[in-house]
């Protein structure tokens, strides 16, 4: 998914209706692509190409690694 994807600005969390913020891979704390939720600290996958958006798929982060998923956010 690319960070000027259309589909972006309709995704919402399923929690809080609230917009999803994509989130680029990394070697460390989330290697996979996903989108987050930083009001709730919840990520969501993305499995080939497509975001899981179940409550039960959402992952609550820590605190760390809520501080390194806000650097890495598309803009």
């Amino acid at each position: 998914m690319k960070p000027d994807d259309p589909l972006l600005q309709i995704l919402a969390c399923p929690l809080d209706k609230g917009p999803l913020h994509l989130v680029a891979p990394d070697d460390t704390a989330a290697p996979a692509e996903a989108l987050y939720n930083p009001r709730l600290r919840r990520r969501y996958p993305i499995v080939d190409g497509i975001p899981q958006l179940l409550p039960a798929s959402g992952e609550q982060v820590s605190d760390d690694e809520h501080e390194d998923l806000l650097k890495r956010m598309a803009p």
